[in-house]
């Protein structure tokens, strides 16, 4: 993996507010390889999934650069984007409110193929959809099922099967699991994992849960109020975390067996304001470790060693 299908520098995502600008993300930077799975990993509210639609551009950015295969997405028309979008597909996090409720799971597949004229008879199209069904793993007899009649994890494989009619070379998955049962999500992570493999699928996976962010990811992106506090493969990030926010996440990990014992790091405070943030170290008021160094500027994301990223004045 040496080719970069996703290369974004400086994104930012601003939103206006009564009491100033919301800082959702706040000057990002980072790649993604072919064929690999990159984690974001965070808070709820620190940015994630802003993000991963703003590098889709379903969200238009404040400043930044997103490049796609070498192409500057910001700098194409809406048209030409909606055709280049073919390639770049989401998967949301709740697969009941990301369907309609009154299309079948037939009509919900058939949809970004009827929309993008990619069959001319009804025969071709008919057959891509039993396809995509069989893809993902659902039965033929759920053809002509609505969402209110289907669990959450079918209901989430016909999702990812919308996101894979149009070919993608690049997912982002919104948290795809998050609101699924335990058994059905380790289903989901699995059927990913199998579609990465035979479709020479990028994924850009988003989630809170470091377990699975760990099962799944190559490299992980630990996000902190807008900003990439750390990144890392993944052994890196669970085996010699730098930044001492990716330490406090690390230490909240359940364990699965009640015998292990984990020193939890308990942060105090409550997270910062995103609106107007002060021009230092985000985690500053939190930080178990801050010295009086950390009231200076933002620190900037360094590479430690090869392919380990940290912004952190104490590193």
């Amino acid at each position: 993996m040496t080719q970069k299908l996703l290369e974004v520098n400086n994104l930012k995502k601003y939103f206006d507010t009564k009491r100033g600008k919301l800082h959702a993300v706040d000057d990002v930077s980072f790649y993604i390889y072919k064929g690999e799975t990159l984690g974001v990993v965070g808070e709820s509210g620190c940015g994630k999934s802003t993000t991963g639609r703003t590098v889709l551009r379903l969200i238009e950015p404040t400043e930044g650069e997103i490049f796609f295969d070498g192409i500057d997405i910001n700098s194409l028309s809406q048209e030409v984007m909606r055709k280049k979008r073919k390639e770049m597909q989401i998967v949301f996090q709740d697969p009941y409110s990301s369907l309609d409720s009154r299309r079948t799971v037939y009509e919900s597949i058939e949809e970004p193929l009827r929309v993008n004229k990619i069959f001319n008879n009804r025969t071709d199209l008919s057959n891509r959809v039993f396809e995509l069904m069989n893809t993902v793993g659902l039965a033929e007899r759920l053809v002509n099922s609505y969402p209110h009649e289907l669990d959450g994890g079918r209901r989430q494989r016909v999702g990812i099967a919308r996101a894979l009619a149009l070919n993608p070379s690049f997912i982002v998955l919104d948290e795809p699991v998050s609101a699924l049962d335990v058994s059905i999500q380790a289903q989901i992570l699995n059927l990913m994992e199998r579609l990465q493999d035979n479709l020479n699928l990028t994924y850009m996976f988003i989630s809170h849960n470091l377990s699975v962010v760990r099962h799944i990811s190559d490299r992980v992106a630990v996000m902190y109020l807008g900003k990439i506090v750390e990144l890392a493969s993944y052994k890196n990030i669970f085996i010699n975390p730098q930044h001492p926010y990716t330490k406090a996440l690390l230490s909240a990990v359940p364990l699965p067996r009640i015998d292990l014992k984990l020193d939890r790091i308990i942060l105090e405070g409550d997270v910062p304001s995103p609106i107007n943030p002060v021009p230092r170290c985000r985690f500053y008021g939190r930080c178990p470790e801050r010295k009086e160094v950390c009231k200076g500027d933002l620190p900037e994301l360094r590479e430690i060693e090869a392919e380990h990223f940290v912004a952190c004045h104490l590193i």
